[in-house]
């Protein structure tokens, strides 16, 4: 078995506010974080912040501020956000680091050494905004091709990494590992790119006379470091100072956390992942990430979100008005991760009442309630065990554990909901309400609820990584002990381990049904039973 996991965001720009897409990726790694940590792995999860550059600089003065005091801000936006997620990163790296920016001088020396980057003079477009070069090909109207903004003519000299020297070797690497960049569709895109036109050498600096907000190049001082450059280091950097103590030490060598198992980004910064990132590490002579994977955007009520239309969605008032686990599941059952989605609140308020509230709610409650009502509140001694149930319960681990490999979440959600279903199936069926009526068949009801039980346990542990404040909820009114977050699953995922005679703790319903009455949401908690 795989010993440790490392799973990494983007870090976020610091001048953002936190919007759904950040809280989308942040979650995707949280789910695998807290999956592999079930599974008994030492896990590094990392996020963080990117806080040098033009915008960063720019926003600070407008406000009064110095460009380091304006991100520590800032940066409590995203801090804040995580605690709302209950997001498990185990670090929080910021670019201003000074650990960070060591290590950045360290690449920058080993590759100036290496040969790999040379200074030459420079004339080309500049999108001071996105803070990027572009060739003339490139422009869109005369504009960036990027945010459709005007560009600037610029010639100056500048420091270059000698990234064109590897196209050949990328596109080989990308040919003969199939898992590097998911899903398919993105794969097929950096190969299209890099088999179709030639990889032109990056420029990695900026003069300090036109951007002094950035970390300096260690062999001249008057240029500083390109912030992509500078923010891709953080993957390996934070390896160096941030990544968890073992014996009493830290990690000090790639070889211990390094390479990363999962690199989680949007679309959007696919390129610089899958080109820039690849190619530098390949010049460093260092291996690369197991995966990249570029999952899709969110779109609202069909359109693209923008703060002119003010339809950007905050994850704090979702959290707020529907839950945070709500809102977890929501982002995982609803679209394929890698895809595009459609955000609405309607559909996320019918897919909360149909799954949650009915399905798996509903579920929970009805099983407490017969209980209580049959077995005064105590989990009955099963007279034989349920096979088809119990291969059902069992099996789904390989199938979650296979899903999340490829980080297929809603497949994992839909092999979970198949045991939903099934034991909401197997009491109707079985129709405790009938057994009860009859003393010949008290011990097929002792079976029948002991068996609905087990299989709530069994939806504890496997929906715990998407939903953790439900799941402990429900690991408590099932009369279980400590944190469901710091068992093991291969341990604890198998058929019987409910001990018979524990007294449940029937508690409030896990997902009350959302009532939409006009524009007003109003909460209703109900059973069937």
């Amino acid at each position: 078995m795989k010993e440790k996991f490392f799973a990494t965001t983007p870090i976020y720009y610091v001048n953002d506010v936190p919007h759904i897409g950040h809280a989308y990726t942040t979650t995707a790694a949280d789910i695998l974080a807290r999956y592999n940590r079930l599974k008994g792995r030492r896990v590094f999860f990392l996020t963080g912040t990117d806080e040098h550059g033009q915008k960063v600089e720019k926003a600070a003065m407008e406000k009064g501020r110095t460009p380091k005091g304006h991100a520590d801000i800032m940066v409590e936006n995203f801090k804040n956000l995580w605690i709302k997620l209950n997001i498990t990163n185990d670090a929080f790296i910021r670019t201003t680091d000074t650990e960070h920016k060591k290590v950045v001088h360290e690449l920058l020396e080993r590759l100036w050494g290496k040969g790999e980057i040379e200074k030459r003079s420079y004339s080309g477009w500049y999108c001071t905004p996105d803070e990027r070069f572009w060739m003339e090909k490139d422009l869109v109207g005369g504009n960036c091709p990027d945010c459709g903004r005007p560009v600037d003519h610029i010639e100056e000299e500048n420091y270059f990494f000698l990234m064109s020297r590897y196209q050949e070797r990328l596109i080989k690497y990308i040919e003969d590992n199939p898992y590097y960049i998911l899903p398919e569709t993105r794969r097929n895109e950096v190969l299209g790119f890099l088999r179709t036109q030639p990889l032109g050498d990056l420029c990695i600096s900026r003069p300090r006379h036109r951007l002094s907000w950035g970390i300096p190049l260690p062999f001249d001082e008057n240029f500083v470091t390109y912030v992509w450059f500078d923010a891709l280091v953080n993957y390996y950097s934070a390896t160096r100072y941030l990544a968890p103590s073992v014996h009493g030490s830290r990690f000090t060598v790639h070889g211990d956390w390094w390479p990363a198992d999962h690199h989680i980004v949007g679309k959007d910064i696919l390129t610089t992942h899958a080109v820039y990132w690849s190619t530098m590490l390949m010049a460093l002579g260092m291996p690369l990430p197991e995966n990249i994977f570029a999952h899709g955007w969110w779109t609202v009520d069909g359109k693209k979100m923008s703060k002119s239309l003010g339809n950007v969605v905050d994850p704090n008032e979702m959290i707020d008005e529907y839950g945070v686990d709500a809102f977890r599941y929501f982002l995982f059952r609803e679209v394929p991760f890698g895809l595009d989605g459609d955000f609405s609140e309607d559909t996320m308020i019918k897919r909360i009442n149909t799954d949650l509230a009915n399905d798996f709610g509903n579920l929970a409650s009805r099983i407490f309630a017969m209980i209580n009502k049959y077995f005064k509140g105590e989990i009955p001694q099963p007279d034989e065990e349920e096979k088809e149930i119990k291969n059902i319960a069992e099996g789904i681990l390989k199938k979650i554990d296979d899903s999340l490999h490829c980080l297929s979440f809603h497949k994992a959600l839909d092999e979970i909901w198949e045991l939903v279903s099934c034991t909401n199936k197997y009491i109707d069926l079985s129709a405790p309400w009938a057994l009860a009526k009859d003393p010949g068949k008290h011990a097929r009801l002792m079976t029948v609820l002991y068996s609905a039980a087990e299989a709530l346990r069994f939806l504890a542990l496997y929906l715990n990584p998407f939903m953790p404040d439900a799941t402990q909820r429900l690991w408590e009114q099932l009369g279980l002990e400590g944190e469901l977050s710091k068992i093991n699953l291969d341990k604890e995922a198998r058929w019987g381990r409910l001990k018979p005679g524990t007294k449940i703790k029937k508690g409030e319903a896990l997902f009350p049904r959302i009532e939409k009455v006009g524009s007003r949401k109003g909460l209703e908690a109900g059973s069937k039973d």
